[in-house]
């Protein structure tokens, strides 16, 4: 492996960052700041926190970082299910986020026990 770009994991999370912004567009107005904002910098960490543990070398703290992904996941998970509560986006659009995000959670769960 060269580098973080070549993990399909940060690859699919980086298609779920796009994802979620185009979800999040249609939401309502006075959510932009609310759960549009939290969704869009949970979304985001998660590629981030994958490149950031791939940078330190595999050591400790690529897993410490990858943790961290794993959890911007989880929190993301949570925000798609109150979207679902407040109807915020369609079932659909809804139903394939949460599909990108479940196989993040096991392609990060995954990795981390392998580099443990």
């Amino acid at each position: 492996m060269q580098n973080h770009k070549d993990l399909v994991v940060w690859k699919k999370s980086m298609e779920l960052v796009t994802d979620i912004y185009k979800v999040t567009r249609d939401y309502p107005q006075d959510e932009l700041f609310g759960i549009v904002s939290q969704m869009r910098r949970a979304a985001v960490s998660i590629p981030s926190n994958i490149s950031e543990g791939y940078g330190r070398l595999y050591g400790k703290e690529t897993v410490k970082f990858l943790s961290n992904a794993l959890g911007s996941a989880s929190e993301l998970e949570t925000q798609i299910m109150i979207s679902r509560n407040l109807g915020f986006a369609s079932e659909d659009k809804l139903n394939i986020l949460q599909d990108q995000i479940s196989e993040i959670i096991r392609m990060l769960s995954a990795l981390i026990k392998t580099l443990e």
